[in-house]
């Protein structure tokens, strides 16, 4: 069966995936989401990949360095064995003050194990999504892949063995350790074995203090380390953005449509892997995040919009690559988002929820704190304006507008964390008047969001459909564990949107007809709510059993196909992953001492 069995790696500038048997099939330089130059999981034919062929007698097995970003691939016949280990070079360095080199490079540094392997090379960029012809040619120091018409752009390759039988395809046989330096610059300095190498061991150490920092577990260790590690992997240095995905256009389901470019920043998903981040550690990932959000949300009357670029763009046109056959032939394959339009009323409360953990768990600056409060005062003007508008929901219903039961609770929470802030800051004028709005939304919901006859609270308004989100409601303050109508919700919700295991995150017709693919992070998001109402045996029981679904490397995507489990949807995707660390501080709550040594 097909599955995303893919490594990621990558240096918080971009990131590229790698296959199961050591291909790398999907990268776009000099940052996330530029054109790509390996697209081969997209298009099998056209896009383009860089890999090693060996002969039928090879196996290969594939695992991360404990603790890293650095993906090791074996391959072996019993006699002869090499290992490839991948990575993208991030590492800390003094020029009169300590900065990080994170270039837009990959390495793929060959390491001689046994005997005398011998393989080919398969090197055949794509650039610009392979709209265009890419040219390759040998120079004196490097291999440089370049186009001739439309949008200009090129690729350096460096490497220790012959360049002629690298573009060729020659069989080569290992002697000893090599490497290969894929770049968007080309390079000032020789490039050399003992430079891969150095380099390599720099990366390393900076991924094993990452690692250090993060908080440590009684239970599920491996796997919170290996999703905070993808976290950090989806973020973008430069602005502080977080990605939702790597990747575009890998369907939610074969054959079907719902495929979208995930190479942005939803301040939902964003504001949600921040808070989770700083749970666990990380608190500079929610100092950067909230310095991108003081950037976009400049002016007090500035229209929040529910995603932007990874460097603050606002307009994110989309278009589709019609010479792209898509994954596995599921066209069409997209580029940019039009969703951005869309107005998405859940975004306030989220935000407000990420703005409030700073100002109760942290010292914020004078300057930041000063302009954190002038944006909650801004949302807090938004939601009064508009919470009793429909919109298009947290799943972003392209074609009608409704009164989404989510997002009027988002409403809610976005007062409730606001009058907190207030509080927080003795800021005592604005709790009598942003009390009443807490409370007339509260209202609001209670009364018109549940449903007497289905017993639960629905998707929304005048509905009887049910909508895995409303899994929240408890966790977000806004109802106690123990009310009946949380519990039956809870309930309802497991047993009409279930199935195999896994949930839907809601049943009823949309704008691309009925959903056939389980979303990943409701599976998780009932879990939680199991756990909540005293189920915590069947919840316990149910997540051992998701984790068996990622893929070999612990990876998850966006979805999970009910019958068969693969892997579906964008890859890796942040909701996914943070849901998982999660849950999984619920079944771990102690928290072992960091070490000192």
């Amino acid at each position: 069966m097909a599955n995303l069995d893919y490594g990621i790696i990558g240096n918080c500038k971009s990131a590229a995936l790698i296959s199961k048997k050591g291909a790398l099939e999907w990268l776009c330089l000099p940052v996330f989401d530029s054109a790509s130059v390996f697209a081969k999981i997209l298009d099998r034919k056209k896009g383009g990949s860089f890999e090693f062929i060996t002969g039928d007698d090879y196996h290969s097995t594939q695992r991360y360095l404990p603790k890293t970003n650095i993906l090791s691939t074996k391959y072996s016949n019993g006699t002869d064995s090499f290992e490839v280990i991948d990575f993208m070079p991030r590492y800390h360095y003094h020029n009169g003050r300590e900065q990080v080199y994170s270039p837009p490079d990959v390495i793929r540094y060959i390491k001689l194990k046994s005997g005398r392997p011998r393989f080919r090379i398969h090197y055949d960029p794509r650039l610009e999504y392979a709209e265009r012809k890419t040219i390759t040619e040998v120079r004196k120091e490097f291999v440089k892949s370049f186009t001739r018409t439309g949008a200009y752009d090129s690729l350096y390759l460096y490497t220790d063995i012959e360049m002629g039988k690298v573009i060729s395809g020659e069989e080569v046989e290992l002697e000893k350790d090599t490497f290969f330096l894929i770049s968007y610059n080309q390079k000032l300095l020789k490039q050399t074995i003992e430079r891969a190498y150095l380099k390599l061991q720099r990366t390393k150490v900076y991924w094993l203090n990452w690692s250090e920092e993060t908080h440590r577990f009684r239970s599920y260790n491996e796997e919170i380390i290996r999703s905070a590690l993808v976290l950090k992997l989806l973020s973008f240095d430069k602005t502080g953005a977080v990605l939702a995905a790597v990747t575009t256009s890998l369907p939610e389901t074969i054959g079907e449509i719902r495929n979208w470019d995930y190479r942005f920043c939803w301040l939902r998903d964003a504001s949600m892997v921040i808070k989770i981040m700083t749970q666990i550690g990380h608190w500079k990932s929610a100092e950067r995040f909230l310095n991108f959000i003081i950037d976009v949300v400049s002016d007090k009357d500035e229209k929040i919009q529910i995603m932007y670029g990874i460097n603050r763009e606002k307009n994110l046109r989309e278009r589709i690559l019609t010479h792209l056959s898509g994954y596995e032939d599921s066209a069409p394959v997209r580029i940019g988002n039009a969703a951005y339009k869309q107005k998405q009323h859940d975004i306030y409360g989220i935000l407000m929820d990420v703005i409030y953990q700073q100002f109760s768990l942290f010292e914020v600056s004078l300057q930041n704190s000063e302009e954190l409060w002038t944006i909650t005062r801004s949302i807090v003007r938004i939601v009064r304006k508009n919470w009793k508008k429909p919109d298009r929901g947290i799943w972003e219903i392209r074609t009608e507008h409704r009164h989404f039961v989510f997002s009027k609770l988002l409403c809610w929470v976005a007062i409730d964390r606001a009058i907190k802030v207030a509080e927080l800051i003795k800021r005592d004028e604005y709790l009598q008047k942003w009390g009443k709005l807490r409370e007339t939304i509260s209202k609001d919901i209670l009364e018109k969001g549940w449903n007497e006859e289905v017993q639960a609270f629905t998707q929304a308004y005048g509905l009887k459909d049910l909508d895995a989100s409303n899994l929240l409601m408890e966790a977000y303050g806004f109802i106690d564990a123990t009310d009946h109508r949380f519990v039956s919700t809870v309930k309802a919700i497991q047993r009409e949107l279930g199935r195999n295991g896994l949930m839907y995150r809601y049943k009823n017709r949309d704008d691309f007809g009925l959903p056939t693919s389980s979303f990943t992070i409701c599976t998780f998001w009932l879990i939680q709510a199991l756990d909540k109402i005293g189920e915590r045996e069947q919840a316990q029981k149910l997540f051992d059993q998701l984790l068996t679904y990622s893929n070999h490397l612990g990876l998850f995507s966006e979805d999970i196909d009910f019958e068969t489990k693969r892997l579906l949807g964008n890859f890796p995707q942040a909701y996914s992953h943070l849901a998982l660390i999660e849950t999984a501080m619920l079944f771990s709550k102690d928290i072992e001492l960091k070490s000192k040594f």
